[in-house]
């Protein structure tokens, strides 16, 4: 029970922290340190992963209409007239088009290098450092970002020059824990003249295939390494997910009002605070490397 009721906690701080671009994974592994489920090192592995597709179902649920290419309910560019063609959304193929130009780059680094990057690089310092710069970042990008005319103000908008551009960020994130997955793809969408919003929402549809790929894989290498989930882990693998989801359901909505009147210096604030407390915890004897 008490493995469970971690797991809660678990869950909850992955649906907050996937959404916010302040790392989850970062802040996944501060937590581990700090409350550390008593569970094997391959499930959790796999359980870390897992809850994080637990949070991108939520943005299946709440963008359900502008994600799914069938349908003739308020489609706005069909194929075709009349027809089976009638039932597809071409707009929205072209819009998973862009969003697998953007996930190719993430997606052949973490093939290649996911093994080593897990060994070398999940780290307190590794995250305490990227907590800092990224933070730093998002405080100068919106500094400069501040009073400018988007380019982009609508997802639609976005070309496959600018998904593969945003796309080159986010590998940054796959490779550095404690960058933020959605910190970097929004820093990198604003400093080419993307709108927040539509930053922030298109970071939302990017997390769909990059989470259910890194669950899929993860998955795949926790079954061939022979290992057996106990009654306790189930329960625990269980728990995080559905938490995770039900709070990223309210993160999400929370974050795309909060954008509509302020930017994001706030979250590099918090950034960088967390940082240091984190390196000053770690050569304080907190943190073991």
């Amino acid at each position: 029970m008490l493995e469970i009721l971690k797991s809660i906690i678990f869950g909850i701080v992955e649906g907050i922290t996937e959404w916010l671009p302040i790392s989850s994974t970062g802040h996944l592994i501060l937590l581990q340190k700090i409350l550390p489920l008593k569970v094997s090192d391959e499930f959790y592995t796999l359980f870390e992963v897992v809850i994080q597709f637990g949070a991108i179902l939520a943005v299946v649920l709440l963008f359900w209409n502008k994600i799914w290419p069938f349908g003739k309910s308020d489609n706005k560019a069909p194929l075709t007239s009349s027809g089976a063609g009638s039932w597809i959304k071409k707009d929205v193929f072209v819009l998973w088009f862009h969003i697998i130009v953007s996930c190719v780059p993430a997606a052949i680094i973490g093939l290649l290098f996911d093994d080593w990057i897990d060994e070398h690089l999940y780290s307190p310092t590794t995250v305490a450092v990227m907590l800092i710069v990224v933070g730093v970042l998002f405080i100068i990008v919106e500094h400069f970002h501040s009073g400018k005319k988007d380019k982009i103000i609508r997802v639609s908008e976005i070309t496959y020059t600018t998904a593969f551009l945003i796309g080159l960020f986010q590998v940054i994130a796959a490779v550095l824990p404690g960058t933020s997955r959605s910190g970097a793809t929004i820093i990198g969408a604003l400093m080419i003249g993307v709108s927040r919003s539509v930053a922030a929402e298109y970071t939302f549809y990017l997390a769909i295939p990059v989470m259910f790929g890194a669950s899929l894989l993860k998955g795949v290498k926790y079954i061939a390494s022979g290992a057996e989930m106990t009654g306790t882990e189930t329960g625990v693998l269980i728990a995080g997910l559905l938490v995770s989801f039900l709070v990223s359901v309210f993160v999400i909505r929370f974050l795309m009002g909060y954008i509509k009147k302020h930017d994001f210096t706030v979250f590099g604030w918090y950034r960088i605070v967390l940082g240091f407390i984190v390196l000053i915890c770690f050569f304080a004897g907190v943190f073991r490397p």
